[in-house]
């Protein structure tokens, strides 16, 4: 069965000045629900994002700041701090690690300035908090371990179909007859599912051969 996780509850001490941060930051606001008893949900939703965070009264027992190290994907660690810091956000430079972990450790001697090598996936990030100190860590990942899928936001997703018809562009002029189609919903699958552009182009050149193979003749 799917579980999807969809919202989490971040510990707040002010929730009206913890909605004006978040909206400062551009995130979506969903739902802000006060109830007779003193209960109030607020929800925001990154760009992008397939969760949410939750925040308000009677919503959590945990104290307010203890939420640390929440990721933030992002596939290009430079744009995204430079638009938060265009929202008035108080961000790290860009860093990555010398061990492991130091990521989650500020003001760590194993963070090392500037990014991984190459922008490698998964190795460079940046930090921020809110005004209560729940800390945000943006990661850097432009390709996916195997199994992990791919944001659908407007940007990645134009990406995604530019590099399709790029690889399937390689592939057309010997290609046998074939709707493009099919073989841009195979890449895409095998990209969301984690494997690299090469990787994908050849399962969509088996899909487009298999689909052939099983058609009466």
């Amino acid at each position: 069965m799917d579980m999807k996780l969809e919202a989490f509850a971040l510990p707040v001490s002010d929730v009206n000045r913890s909605k004006s941060f978040y909206e400062g930051l551009g995130w979506r606001l969903d739902a802000d629900f006060p109830f007779p008893n003193g209960f109030r949900v607020v929800q925001f939703t990154p760009a992008g994002s397939g969760c949410s965070v939750q925040f308000g009264t009677k919503l959590t027992s945990a104290t307010a700041g203890s939420a640390q190290g929440l990721y933030l994907v992002v596939s290009d660690i430079d744009a995204a701090r430079n638009e938060l810091l265009a929202h008035g956000v108080e961000i790290s430079e860009v860093f990555h690690v010398g061990t492991p972990g130091a990521q989650f450790q500020a003001n760590s001697a194993n963070r090392i300035s500037g990014p991984a090598d190459d922008h490698a996936s998964y190795h460079s990030f940046a930090t921020f908090s809110d005004p209560d100190g729940n800390s945000w860590l943006l990661q850097e990942v432009k390709t996916r371990l195997p199994g992990r899928g791919l944001s659908h936001d407007l940007a990645t997703f134009t990406e995604l179909l530019r590099e399709a018809e790029e690889h399937h562009g390689e592939y057309e002029p010997t290609a046998p007859k074939h709707h493009w189609s099919g073989w841009y919903a195979a890449y895409i699958l095998a990209r969301e599912n984690g494997k690299s552009p090469d990787e994908s182009a050849k399962d969509a050149v088996l899909h487009i051969e298999s689909t052939r193979q099983s058609v009466p003749a």
